[in-house]
This record gives C-alpha cells, structure tokens and sequence, in this order.
C-alpha cells in the first residue's frame, strides 16, 4: 500500500515513530546511517577523456585517421598532418554538443529546502534538511519549503503550492484525516506533501516517508539520470551519410587500388592514388560547417527570443510534427484572474489579464458604471476586506503575496479603484473566521461600512454560502432570497463551472455591535447574498495566435497538465487547440491501457489532464513510436522527465524552474510560447538551408571521385593531389556552404506542412541533381586537364594540375550560386542577393590565386603560374557545372 492509502495510526507501527514526541536524536542518527543522507546523489560524470574518444568514433574520421597514417608511413608527411589537423578541429567542435543530466540534478538538489523544523526528543528543533530521516515528525508553516515526502499528521487550513511538481494552477487544500483510494494521482493526495513544493497557507504537521531518492522528485531525478539522450533526426541522417559514403569510399579505394595493379602500376603510387580517393570522397568540411551553420542558426533565435543550447536541436525544431505543452504558465498566465462577477441580476464581464489592476467592467458589452451600482461595490468591498492576500509591484510587473485566489479579488477591486491599504484603513478588520477547508468558507468583521453598524463579509463555496443565505442583496435592497431567485443564482453558478471558472460567493450580516459569540456556527448562517465571482487562469493571448499558425504549419499542438480536466478542456477549446469533449481523457486513464492503444490513442486526443510525470512520458513515448517528432514545453519540475525524453525539450526561462531550463534544449527567454513558433520556422530554414550545401558539398566530391577514377581507367596520371583536394573540400568549398546556410527562407516555410522525419537528406529529385552535376564537374575537370596535358606535355605535370586544380574550384565558385535554390534560376532569385555569397565566393577565389602565385606555397600545393591565356580556358570550362545546372533546373520545372 501506498502512504496516502494509510490511515495516521498505521503509520506509527510501521515507520517505528511517536507522532507528539517524534524520533530520539540517537535513533535519528542510527537510520541516517541505514538510510543516507536526504539529498539527490549525482551520478558518475563522464570524464573529458571519454567524451574526447567519443568523437573519434564517426565512420568518416576512422577513414581519415587511417588515411592521415598511410601517408605518413609512405613520407607525405603534409597530407599526414593536414588531414589529422582536419580530424581534431572536427573533435574540438564536436565537444560543445550538450545534453548534461547533472546540472537538472543539479537544480534539483538546489530546491530543496536547507533547514527543517523536526521533533526530535519532544522538542522542536531546526535541523538541516539533508539529515531528516523516516520516521521523522516535521512542523509546516506559510512560506515553508517541503524538506522531503511528508504523509500529513496534522492540518489547519493548510494549503500547499504545487504548481512546479503537479501543474495544479492554484494552492492545493491538504486533508490529513483523509485516506485515499489506490488511483489517486499525484495532484489528488490531499493527505501527502511532497518535497520541493510550498506552503502558501496554514500550518500542519507531517511525518517523514521518503528522503532523497526515494522522493518524489527524487524520483524524477532517478529519470533524468536513466534517460540517454537520443540522437536528433539530423545526427542520425548524417551518421547515415557518412557511413554509407565511408563505404562506398573504401569500395570505390579498392576498386581502383586493385585495377591499378592489374594496369602493372607502382603500389606506392596506388597507395597514394587510394589515399587521394579517400581524400576526395569524404566531404571533410562537413561536420564543421554543419556545426558552425547551427550556430548561426541558434544567434538568430536568441534574437527571437529562443535560447538552444544543443546545437542539433535547433534542426531538429524545424521537423516537429507535435508539440505537447504543459499548461499552467506556458499556454496560461499562470495570474488567477477574475474574468466575470454576477450581482443584481446582471452578468458582469471584466477585462485585464492577470494581476495589474487595470480593466473594465462591461454589461452585454457596454461600458458599465460600477461606481452607480450599490451591490457591484459591496461585491468588490468583500472581495478586497475578506482577504489576506497583498499585490506588490515590481520590475517584472506585479506578483501575489499569499493564495492567488484572493490576489484575483484584491486586482478586482483595484480596476475599480479600490487599494488594499486605502480599503483596509476606511473599513478596518476587528475580528476574523479564517478559512477552513471543512466549511469552506472565511469570514472578517469590519467597522464604519454602513454607519454606526458592525459588518461580517463571508466569501466561500457557491453552493455552500447560498444553502447559507435568507436574504439577498439587489439594487441596494435587502430582500427574501426566494427558491426561484436561489435557482437562477445556481443557474448562473453552473454555467461558470461549465466555463471552468472557479467561482466564489460574497455575503454579508449586520450587527449593532461586535458580537460575543464569533463562532462560524453563529456567524455564517442567515446571511445576504450579494453575488458572484468568476475567475480563472487565463490562455496568452499570442499562444492562440501560435496555435493558429501551427496548424496552418501542420503542426499538433496537445496540452498536457495536472489540473482538472473541465478546466484544462476549456482554456484548450479558447486557444482552438481542441473543440469537442472528447479530445479530453484524464491521466489515470492511461494506466490500463496497452502500448498499442495508447500509440492510437494519442493520435485522437488533444487534451490530458491530471497527469503524472509518468503519464507526460508515456504521452512523449508513444507519439515518438508513432514516428511523430515530439516537442514538449514546459516549466515545472513535473515536466523535467518529458522535457528530456521529448525529441525537443522546450522550457520557459522566466517562470521555468533550473530543473526544467538545464534538462531543455530550448529555453524561450520571453516565456512565450509563440516563440517556440518562431523557433520552428527557423529550424525549417535551416533545415532547407543545410540540404542546399549538403547537395553542394557532395556533387563536388561525387565529381572529384569520378575525376580520380575515369583518369586511372583512361591511363592518365592522377590529374589532382591529395593536398590539392583537401584544400578544395576545406577551404574552397566551406565559405560558400557556409554562404548557403545563410540564406533566407522561403516566405511560404510555415505554410508547409512538416517533412517526414525519415525523410532522407537527399532526396530523389536532389540526387538526379546531384548526379547531374557530379558528371558536370568529371567533365569540365577532366576537360581542363586533358587541354592542359596536350598544351604542356606529360612530363610537365604540375602545369597541368594547375590549371584542372584552378578550373575545379572556379568551377565550384560559380556553382555555389547556382546551389541557392534546387528551383528556381539564380536570375529568379537574384544573382548577388546572398552578400555572404559573394563575400565568400570572393575570399576563395583570392585564396586560390594565393596559392598558385604565391612561390613558397608551390612546392606545397604542386602549383606553378597560370598564364592569362591558360585562365581563359579555365573560365571556359568553369561555366560547364553551372551552365548544366541551370538547363537541368528549366527541364525539371517544365515537367
């Protein structure tokens, strides 16, 4: 059985514990040792040598680092060093990835709380959090931190925020006398307090049942640790990639090794002519600029209010089919706030959005006068005196001090003018009932309200305080509260339960003077009924807007939280995020269910509510089994375990716990969640955008193997070196890829819906591009080299190989214009539209005349000095790729 299964006297026998005078110091000592310590133990970390190891384990790098040592053994000690240059840049940008369980552990044990008040020997003493024990009697006041999982002993009026562990969006009212059934959620223990959550108000006591791991949120934290991180769609179509361009490439190294045999060649120079076709086939800038391009990528959603801390999820946000958001704080303002208030017959709707007192007061959408309503202004007098709540202002806006129901009343009154101070003074507090979750209701006596008269206000549960009422109160009148007036108040009651509203009643009593017996049973009876109000915690404005454009995007959006499903279903429906009742299911619902139904389940239903932790990740689990990519948002300790096994974890940075922002890839720094909108437009981009110089990168190399291959089968010598390649595919070609990642987006990009997550890289229609401009590339190439063999003979080779070395990248210049857009002609979208095109473009051509001109660079690169006769050939032949691509693309568009 579960604690919260457990009536308070089966607890003594079973935790070994006296419930008034708590353990003995000695005993205390004792299970701490059985025990441990009350706090979150890390993990073994990683060690930077293990992570350095890690990115040596790419397909691709093992080829070049084997490379690297066959030259080396075979004397081209350049090439040797080059291209182990080349694998250590890679590793040194691969160890910037994230993903660290440890700092959300971290966080974790940051919220704890540092001291505790625990019985200890019949005396209360204050004790440090982490040496509280099973067994141990804690003492709750308002403003305590929960120091572990308590099951509650004692309560008065207790109530306890748990917002950041449940998504309950208001104090929940704790019970300790209650024993609960079996299935009852997380949120619905009211005889439970949990580590890491707030009192907000009363007192009670508790004694301790789980410390540390065995927590509630230690628990959470157990998962975070559990969870590996999983490789984004990205990484894994590149591993793809490269694996199969690594294979291809040690076929391709054999092939020609093996025929060079065949033709009676030197194995030296075999060795050398297979090393270069490694060389040419491994697009070795790749990693980098993928790497550098995301960065850029993730510059420009900070500007868009979106921190990403691991580079591949800024990808990976572009292929989201689902985002699944928490609710309370992230589609919600998580500000109580009264949105309508009856009185006098009349529904008053009241504008403003969470604690900032301004706002208005309409009637059938008129402009209504409070000021010429008697009840309207007794109505908003019980709000603000029956109250203990206080509103301050500060830098972020305004913020509650105490319960957020009666923060909701006290900005009620202030749209009207009215201030805590100014009211409380005028009308001061002589007497007070406090609330009580048996009755369910409060109660203040105040002078001066009506003149030489005592007044008690009441605010309580609806159906309580009208059972409670004789009388009413209408146009300043004191009048029978007749059944047929009873019925149409419970009417109006019902239909702001039906809105999800929680609603609260005000009445009121006079008396000559302070009475003598203030009790509740003498009090809250024959009261005058004045009215209603109506409040909730309402949707952002910008997420409705979000959600529309999300669908527009095909894009699911689903809610899942912690409070009730009334209430969750009906700010969905407002946000559009779901219309029928039907798209709602409760949490505990799931529990039975089979991994197949649920995988079904999840494609129907749009709303969760009083979920678990487990719930949030069983959600995740079988919208990722359906091959769906899951975002989830969230800000809560409760959503840290989904937040990490979501294929983007999205957390807010303002309201978000360090939990929930140290277990995210993605924090939005305006904790709004039309940003994450913006976030995903800009993944797609990119996205895009890594496909144009995908596509680039590979034609050249796909040409380069062809040069190499078609040169040894024609008998030629091998036309390029293995240090010329390199240069090609490092230097030359990553500025204008790097160009090609910055491109803008097409205006149309969240309009589309989103691309199949096993969609590869290169598609159909790119790889008959790519083959179009491999060729392309072989015969421009191949061209410059035979015209430079016929012009200078074959003993001068290194002319020769200048000139195919500088036709090769012009060639590749020229075309990087072309690899804008897989569409439309370069005139469509404008030759020199892309300025980092041209910068880069620029910068690679004046390289390469640097290291054809530049004398200590020949014997290096195998140069010599390209006449201006030789140049105009080599521009003749450098037209060719693009020329094809350009016919290639009206071919394709006519069809």
């Amino acid at each position: 059985m579960e604690w919260f299964q457990k009536s308070k006297e089966d607890l003594i026998p079973e935790l070994n514990t006296d419930l008034e005078k708590g353990l003995s110091e000695n005993e205390a000592k004792q299970r701490l040792e059985k025990y441990g310590p009350n706090e979150l133990k890390e993990e073994v970390k990683q060690s930077m040598l293990s992570k350095v190891i890690a990115q040596f384990k790419d397909f691709l790098i093992l080829i070049l680092i084997a490379a690297s040592m066959v030259s080396f053994i075979v004397g081209e000690k350049v090439d040797a060093v080059v291209i182990i240059a080349i694998v250590i840049v890679n590793a040194a940008l691969g160890l910037y990835q994230e993903g660290k369980a440890e700092k959300a552990l971290e966080a974790l044990k940051k919220m704890a709380a540092p001291n505790a008040k625990v019985l200890r020997d019949g005396n209360v003493t204050v004790a440090p959090a982490n040496t509280l024990v099973p067994g141990d009697i804690v003492l709750l006041e308002t403003g305590d931190i929960i120091p572990a999982d308590l099951r509650l002993i004692e309560s008065s009026n207790l109530k306890i925020e748990e917002a950041s562990l449940t998504g309950e969006s208001v104090p929940v009212e704790k019970d300790a006398n209650a024993v609960l059934a079996e299935d009852a959620s997380l949120g619905d223990r009211f005889n439970m307090a949990y580590m890491s959550t707030v009192v907000s108000y009363g007192r009670g006591k508790g004694v301790v049942v789980g410390t540390g791991h065995n927590t509630e949120i230690g628990k959470i934290a157990t998962m975070i640790q559990t969870y590996e991180d999983e490789s984004t769609p990205l990484q894994r179509k590149l591993n793809q990639l490269g694996k199969t361009l690594g294979t291809i490439t040690l076929l391709v190294c054999a092939a020609v090794f093996g025929l060079g045999l065949l033709q009676g060649r030197d194995v030296l120079e075999m060795f050398m002519t297979a090393i270069s076709l490694a060389v040419a086939a491994v697009p070795e800038g790749l990693p980098a600029i993928v790497t550098i391009v995301l960065a850029l990528g993730m510059n420009r959603m900070v500007q868009r209010n979106a921190i990403v801390k691991k580079l591949l999820a800024v990808e990976t946000l572009g292929t989201t089919t689902y985002i699944c958001s928490d609710k309370t704080g992230t589609l919600t303002q998580n500000e109580m706030t009264v949105v309508k208030a009856y009185t006098d017959g009349k529904i008053i709707e009241v504008t403003g959005i969470g604690y900032e007192p301004k706002g208005e007061f309409k009637v059938d959408d008129q402009i209504f006068n409070i000021n010429e309503s008697v009840n309207t202004n007794t109505l908003l007098s019980i709000g603000i005196l029956c109250n203990d709540a206080k509103i301050d202002k500060t830098e972020d806006g305004y913020r509650v001090l105490g319960d957020p129901t009666e923060g909701a009343l006290v900005t009620l009154a202030g749209k009207a003018g009215m201030t805590k101070e100014e009211i409380n003074n005028k009308y001061p507090r002589i007497e007070e009932i406090p609330f009580d979750s048996d009755r369910k209701m409060m109660t203040t006596f105040h002078e001066n309200f009506v003149p030489n008269k005592v007044v008690s206000f009441t605010k309580g549960a609806p159906d309580i305080m009208i059972n409670k009422s004789n009388y009413i109160y209408q146009n300043g009148q004191v009048l029978p509260f007749t059944d047929e007036l009873k019925a149409q108040v419970l009417d109006i009651n019902s239909k702001f339960s039906r809105e999800a509203l929680r609603v609260l009643a005000m009445g009121f009593r006079l008396y000559d003077s302070l009475p003598q017996n203030t009790s509740a049973e003498n009090i809250e009876r024959d009261l005058i009924f004045v009215g209603l109000v109506g409040m909730i915690d309402p949707p952002r404005e910008e997420a409705k807007e979000a959600i529309r454009k999300c669908k527009n995007a095909g894009i699911h959006t689903v809610m899942i939280t912690g409070d009730y499903k009334e209430t969750a279903f009906a700010i969905a429906k407002q946000l559009g995020m779901a219309d029928s009742e039907d798209q709602a299911i409760m949490g505990k619902e799931l529990d039975n269910l089979s991994d197949e139904e649920l995988r079904e389940l999840v494609k129907e239903k749009r709303v969760y509510a009083r979920v678990s932790p487990e719930h949030k990740v069983k959600i995740v689990d079988a919208l990722k089994a359906n091959g769906e990519i899951a975002a989830m948002t969230g800000d809560g300790v409760n959503d840290a375990l989904a937040l990490k096994k979501a294929d983007i974890g999205v957390s807010m940075g303002i309201t978000g716990t360090d939990v929930a922002k140290n277990t995210a890839e993605v924090i939005l720094t305006d904790d709004n969640f039309a940003s994450i909108v913006a976030a995903v437009e800009e993944g797609r981009i990119i996205y895009s955008n890594i496909k144009k110089f995908v596509f680039f990168l590979l034609s050249c190399n796909i040409g380069e193997v062809l040069i190499i291959f078609l040169s040894l089968l024609f008998g030629f010598q091998v036309p390029l070196k293995p240090i010329q390649l390199l240069w090609l595919n490092l230097v030359t070609d990553s500025f204008p890829a790097l160009a090609l990642g910055m491109e803008k987006g097409d205006p149309e990009i969240m309009d589309m819906p989103p691309r199949d997550p096993n969609e590869p890289i290169l598609d159909k229609g790119m790889l008959r591009a790519l083959l179009i401009q491999s060729i392309a590339i072989c015969i421009a190439t191949i061209g410059a080299y035979i015209w430079g063999m016929n012009k200078y003979g074959t003993e001068n080779l290194t002319m020769a190989r200048t000139i195919t070395f500088a036709t090769l990248i012009t060639a590749e210049l020229l075309r990087a214009y072309s690899s804008r857009s897989l569409n439309h002609s370069i005139f469509h979208i404008g030759v020199f539209s892309n300025k980092a095109m041209t910068r880069s473009t620029l910068l690679s051509f004046i390289l390469l005349l640097v290291v054809i001109y530049v004398p200590f660079l020949q014997p290096i690169f195998d140069t010599f000095t390209v006449g201006l006769a030789d140049w105009l050939m080599i521009l003749l032949f450098s037209f060719i790729p693009l020329v094809f691509g350009e016919v290639y693309k009206v071919i394709v568009n006519k069809k």
